[in-house]
């Protein structure tokens, strides 16, 4: 099958033609989830998005010619702070986690990757690549920190397409007495005696974030590789400050050649916000809503625009795979044509590929055979229509939602109502609709029933 795959390139600000480095061995690498707290609809869009861009260059090149790697950051500020918080050791959060988050991979549908490391596993890898930035002269340790040197790389704020002031400006930077610049980002930093902490040179201590992505990439991909994704809040500075530090400490022109980035997720046009209460995690969604669901849903906008969570989305993607699961599911995959990819080959173009598979549908059920089993491996393209059994149970048995959790918000509602606060009232309203449950307020007082 020729290659026509275009990618929107973040790194170029423009579209560009896919060319893997290696035809028989493409490499994509996607930021996973720091594992400090249940990962929500937000985290839950690129995991669809790659996975689905996963199940594409497989089919273009071949299962044993694609590899992928997605990580696990087990080590953090935001992890210890958690741990601190919850009163759990670090071990028991971070485990209980990474547990939650593959029952919500399973949940979508995603394919496991080829490889998960976790950043505890690679702690030398790292320490190397510390060492190994001192020695080029683009890294300085000061007070048992090492940070890394922002002047000394000249292509630093590519990615981001800003200069030196803008990233200050408009960025949220670390301050501290320790840094010869604001931009210069924590390489190593020293750990207190009651928190994790590995030996190092520069004594006990644990790496920087950005650093992590780096060493592990380079593990199993190479200095240099084809395809780095992750959400659009992690273009600056998490992106840059891994493309900085991996260049200069290879020596390098070149880390990753394509960029892609997802866009946000915001829930009734606001934006989630664990301050506002309106954060929707995929474990809560796993005990009334199908994952099919939720993967339609996600996939309904192109992945770099901005996709709104609501009630809507959500009973519109219930109802397609509804109508569609009651006349298919369970059929053998087949090959599908390069003018059937074509809209996935065209950076990813979900929405268009979906209103392909409506139309194949209204085919199908006129007696068209050959659009039938089409529609059927056009759909399992993009991981949908894989188990119709479960679809059936699922629908025969919702799992219902805890009445305890119903009171609470109830509760929680009609106290936001009294000061006054209609916001946060009508967030916590639709919470429950989301959650299946229908409220309606007569005479002062608040019933409730299942959907």
């Amino acid at each position: 099958m020729t290659n026509n795959l275009i990618f929107f390139n973040t790194l170029s600000n423009k579209k560009e033609k896919f060319v893997p480095i290696n035809n028989n061995k493409v490499s994509m690498y996607v930021c996973g989830p720091t594992v400090y707290d249940f990962p929500h609809i937000g985290n839950a869009r690129p995991l669809v998005v790659f996975d689905v861009l996963f199940r594409l260059l497989q089919s273009l090149y071949g299962k044993n010619k694609v590899t992928y790697v997605r990580n696990i950051t087990d080590i953090d500020d935001k992890i210890i702070e958690s741990s601190k918080k919850n009163k759990k050791s670090i071990k028991e959060l971070t485990e209980t986690i990474t547990k939650s988050f593959h029952e919500d991979c399973k949940y979508l549908n995603c394919l496991n990757p080829n490889f998960e490391p976790k950043a505890t596993e690679h702690i030398k890898g790292m320490i190397d690549m510390v060492a190994n930035l001192l020695k080029n002269k683009h890294a300085y340790e000061n007070g048992k920190h090492v940070y890394f040197s922002v002047s000394s790389f000249k292509q630093y704020g590519k990615l981001s397409n800003k200069n030196s002031n803008q990233l200050v400006a408009g960025a949220r930077v670390e301050v501290s007495k320790f840094k010869k610049d604001p931009l210069d980002f924590v390489l190593w930093k020293p750990s207190k005696d009651d928190d994790p902490g590995w030996d190092s040179p520069w004594g006990r201590g644990r790496p920087g974030w950005h650093l992590e992505c780096s060493v592990m990439s380079e593990k199993f991909l190479g200095r240099q590789f084809d395809i780095h994704g992750g959400g659009l809040d992690l273009v600056f500075p998490h992106h840059e400050n891994e493309i900085a530090q991996s260049c200069c400490a290879n020596k390098s022109e070149k880390f990753a050649n394509y960029w892609l980035h997802n866009g946000f997720v915001t829930f009734d046009k606001e934006k989630m916000s664990k301050s506002i209460g309106n954060i929707v995690t995929i474990k809560k969604l796993r005990e009334n809503v199908n994952g099919e669901v939720i993967r339609l849903a996600l996939l309904s906008s192109h992945y770099k625009q901005p996709l709104d969570w609501n009630e809507k989305l959500i009973k519109e993607s219930k109802n397609t795979l509804d109508k569609w699961y009651s006349q298919f599911g369970n059929d053998k995959f087949e090959k599908l044509s390069e003018d059937d990819l074509k809209p996935l080959q065209e950076d990813l173009n979900t929405p268009e590929y979906i209103a392909r598979l409506h139309l194949l549908f209204e085919q199908s059920i006129k007696g068209d055979k050959s659009s039938k089993s089409k529609f059927l491996s056009a759909c399992q393209q993009i991981g949908l229509l894989e188990n119709k059994k479960s679809w059936e149970d699922f629908k025969k048995s919702k799992v219902k939602v805890d009445e305890n959790f119903i009171n609470q918000k109830i509760n929680d509602r009609n106290k936001a109502r009294k000061q006054g606060n209609y916001k946060l009232a009508d967030i916590l309203r639709k919470e429950l609709e989301h959650n299946g449950v229908i409220i309606e307020d007569k005479q002062d007082k608040t019933t409730w029933k299942y959907k």
